[in-house]
């Protein structure tokens, strides 16, 4: 069972070796550094967060084979792209079919519970923060209806940031606090699209999200209840992260990354984010299946 990943932060160029993922160095100075290896089957995502990186064709198809994704980021360190593999789980004819069939009511349901989960997350943040508003975020997220129809969720975020956070605006882009999070919601989003691809999902088809050039509608609504993962994950760090840099380091970046092996609840069991998510996928599975969305896992503490 895949259980790590490998982040890119120097230039290397990246192959495949007898079923190992071989890294070298490049660049100057380089030509007698040892590579590295590390088997396929062990590597859950990777990472390449250097812009004059290389991969071989082979690896690539590799990893795709593997269900492997590859995450690349641009010269910020920005993420900005995601390789996945075209679907291949045994039943995908039968579950991609389910997926179509989906009804409004039970969408629209499935889309109440994941923004209820969402909510009931951030109230956990600002009880963790020792937030004396995080009871009125709970009570909130009860409101939810069918479809969010009053836009539950929008009124959740605006109540919850300007308390998670001083003096902080989201869409901010020159707040360092922003491009941790934004980095570490890319790498979830990885982790959840592998997830459903995984287990024969259409990922263009969402519950709520609708996109029209968006190839991943089902996973922008399943990352929903695991951002405030992230949102914890980001104050933690910001707690021992030394200077003022404005700009990502490379110690910011591997601490995002590593969200994906952060520990968390999901139907009573103590699971990290990237098995979290395949229990999600499945659950799903499920739940279409029966046409019974209160059968779908969220997280619910970490």
């Amino acid at each position: 069972m895949a259980w790590r990943g490998l982040h890119i932060s120097k230039p290397a160029h990246l192959s495949l070796d007898h079923g190992r993922i071989k890294v070298r160095e490049i660049g100057e100075n380089t030509d007698e550094t040892e590579p590295l290896f590390f088997p396929l089957e062990d590597a859950a995502w990777i990472i390449v967060d250097n812009t004059r990186s290389t991969l071989s064709a082979r690896l690539i198809s590799a990893c795709m084979e593997a269900g492997t994704p590859i995450v690349f980021a641009d010269t910020r360190h920005n993420p900005c792209g995601l390789a996945l593999p075209f679907h291949q789980h045994h039943a995908q004819t039968q579950v991609s079919r389910a997926q179509l069939g989906m009804s409004a009511p039970f969408k629209k349901r499935a889309w109440a519970l994941t923004v209820k989960a969402k909510i009931l997350g951030q109230a956990e943040n600002l009880r963790l923060a020792q937030h004396k508003d995080a009871p009125e975020l709970a009570v909130l997220a009860q409101k939810v209806r069918s479809g969010d129809p009053n836009n539950v969720e929008a009124r959740a975020a605006r109540f919850y940031w300007a308390r998670l956070f001083d003096d902080f605006i989201r869409a901010d882009e020159t707040d360092v606090r922003n491009a941790l999070l934004n980095y570490g919601y890319a790498c979830v989003r990885a982790a959840i699209a592998r997830a459903m691809v995984a287990v024969g999902f259409i990922p263009s088809v969402g519950l709520h999200h609708d996109g029209r050039f968006n190839p991943f509608n089902l996973v922008d609504d399943l990352i929903e209840p695991f951002r405030p993962v992230v949102d914890w994950a980001v104050i933690e760090h910001l707690r021992v992260r030394g200077g003022q840099e404005t700009d990502l380091t490379l110690d910011d970046r591997r601490a995002m990354a590593a969200i994906l092996t952060r520990d968390l609840v999901m139907d009573g069991e103590q699971l990290n984010v990237l098995h979290s998510a395949e229990r999600m996928a499945d659950s799903l599975r499920r739940a279409i299946e029966a046409g019974d969305p209160y059968r779908i896992l969220f997280p619910k503490g970490w």
